[in-house]
């Protein structure tokens, strides 16, 4: 199955965890690019983390110990900082 991540958007996709011996609770995609990029759900394996930043993504697995709500928005304001950049430029 395909998910797509909107340009400049930020996803997480907890619920499409499905392999328990994952060593990640969550994972947040952000798409920097212009352009939507399909991502393949669910995650079963670790490689699926490497394949999809050579599509441009930036991942952050979210591990146990990890504060996911401090990560989503740390991603959250990198992303509006270089949409903010973007637009002050047009």
């Amino acid at each position: 199955m395909k998910f797509v991540v909107r340009a400049q958007h930020l996803v997480s996709l907890g619920g499409y965890i499905v392999e328990r011996n994952f060593p990640y609770r969550n994972i947040i995609i952000v798409n920097k690019t212009v352009e939507p990029i399909k991502v393949e759900v669910p995650v079963f394996e670790e490689d699926w983390i490497e394949e999809h930043r050579t599509l441009g993504l930036k991942i952050i697995p979210v591990t146990n110990e990890d504060n996911f709500l401090t990560l989503f928005k740390k991603a959250k304001s990198e992303l509006e900082k270089i949409n903010d950049k973007k637009s002050y430029l047009e």
